[in-house]
């Protein structure tokens, strides 16, 4: 009885040595690191070259100093881009229902826009819905790739998101191209 007594502190002490606990994130989450000084380097080496990646990699911090910027409001994602920039490519992924991307232009000046989008994905039901030009016209929808003269110069927006009149997943990962 007495052995067992002191087995008990015992116990009690392994059993408040604390679990080493590593959290997975889940897919609606981000995951933000700070990256060494030579990594960022390399990255803005990558966003100089003539077709930059733009997307939620852990580039995302130096691609917020270069000027896109990101929010997301009740299903629309809103990316907004300097169109000196030009030519990039986008990374974007929806993962609800009827989501849109609307891709913001500022300062385009040139007389025509061309765009693709690209998913790796068969059955994805996803196009460019509409098109915004600098004087606030509309026009839309297309397909997967546009090819529009835009008059005058300001922002232009690209919205991006499912084809009413086709069915398909419209959950996934695709990139947008600009040129």
């Amino acid at each position: 009885m007495k052995k067992s007594l002191l087995l008990i502190p015992l116990i009690i002490i392994s059993c408040k040595k604390e679990p080493s606990v590593t959290e997975t994130p889940s897919k609606d989450s981000a995951v933000v690191t700070e990256m060494p000084d030579s990594a960022v380097k390399a990255d803005s080496a990558a966003l100089r070259k003539k077709d930059s990646i733009i997307n939620n990699a852990p580039v995302t911090k130096e691609v917020l100093r270069k000027g896109v910027m990101r929010s997301e409001k009740e299903g629309q994602i809103i990316r907004t881009a300097d169109a000196s920039q030009l030519p990039f490519t986008l990374g974007e992924e929806f993962t609800k229902d009827g989501q849109e991307l609307v891709l913001k232009l500022t300062h385009y000046d040139k007389p025509t826009i061309k765009a693709k989008i690209s998913t790796n994905q068969k059955d994805f039901n996803i196009r460019f819905n509409q098109i915004r030009l600098p004087n606030g016209d509309y026009d839309g929808p297309f397909g997967r790739e546009i090819t529009y003269e835009t008059k005058g110069n300001g922002e232009v927006w690209l919205i991006i998101g499912k084809s009413n009149m086709a069915s398909g997943n419209t959950k996934g990962s695709f990139n947008v191209s600009v040129d």
